[in-house]
């Protein structure tokens, strides 16, 4: 008997865990593919035998409607800018901080941090009021030194990138203490070893330093890639998609499409585009990892 305890034990452990992925996450990414190739729509939610059977006509019109064409455009500039840029900081900061663990470098990481915490509702107020063409402080300050007013909001482009600055200052705290973490793990027999080789500080950076966070930044960038090719609270809170259309994202399509306009199917079937893309690009990152090793 207690041989049999010990075998099963393990399932014992990990089986609430699966069945609660199962019930929340299988069971609804099954029912969404099922979806994708109907018609459903608030009619049908309320009466099935009004749901038809359209087969892939859903993922053609897609691939034909222009808003969706210009979604897929605005996430690849959301992640082709804003992962770089995340990154980029948010290392350099670590790189900055891990020099002491004074209280003022302490409070310093809890400044940089507190951003990530923040409600994007109270984030997204506050920045809308900064970004405001008339009376916002950006505006302002750029007027003290005879530059015209930035459509910040009002521009299409510029919209972007303005979102982009927001979610770049709101998402360095987060990477930034995985890589403070990392960092504070490398051995420092490592670094006494390039001083006894005389090493310089950018050596013993590139050398020492990178090599031994390749698995931090390898997560950083996979967990970024993924959530910015979801992004969706900046522009949904900020913009609505707009002006123009011009900052809607892939996620944020597939929302209006499905809770907006109650065009499930269609929603559907553009949240699996979504789905396909951000598998893509994750196999190809771990294909690129075990290809470097």
């Amino acid at each position: 008997m207690s041989r049999l305890i010990f075998k099963i034990s393990p399932f014992i452990f990990i089986g609430p865990a699966i069945l609660l992925l199962f019930i929340f996450s299988i069971i609804p990414i099954v029912m969404s593919l099922i979806i994708s190739f109907t018609d459903m729509d608030l009619v049908g939610l309320a009466n099935w035998s009004k749901v038809s059977f359209i087969g892939f006509d859903n993922f053609g019109r897609l691939f034909n409607d222009p808003i969706f064409l210009k979604s897929i455009v605005n996430t690849l500039m959301y992640v082709g800018i804003g992962v770089p840029i995340v990154i980029c900081l948010s290392l350099g900061i670590a790189l900055l901080l891990n020099y002491s663990t004074s209280a003022l470098f302490s409070g310093f990481r809890a400044i940089y941090y507190m951003p990530s915490i923040t409600n994007i509702v109270a984030v997204a107020i506050i920045w809308g009021f900064l970004y405001n063409q008339e009376y916002g402080l950006f505006n302002y300050l750029l007027s003290l030194i005879d530059i015209e007013k930035v459509p910040w909001l009002e521009d299409p482009f510029v919209a972007k990138l303005s979102l982009i600055l927001l979610a770049v200052w709101k998402g360095i705290g987060v990477d930034m203490i995985i890589f403070l973490a990392a960092l504070q793990s490398i051995p420092k027999m490592y670094y006494e070893a390039a001083d006894i080789d005389g090493a310089n500080r950018w050596q013993k950076f590139k050398y020492v330093t990178l090599p031994s966070l390749s698995f931090a930044i390898f997560f950083v960038v996979v967990t970024k890639l993924i959530g910015w090719l979801q992004f969706f609270e900046e522009p949904f809170v900020m913009t609505g998609g707009g002006p123009l259309d011009g900052t809607v994202s892939m996620a944020l399509f597939i929302y209006q499409e499905g809770f907006e306009y109650s065009r499930f199917g269609y929603a559907s079937a553009a949240s699996f585009v979504l789905f396909a893309v951000i598998i893509g690009i994750t196999l190809v990152q771990f294909t690129l990892r075990k290809s470097d090793k």
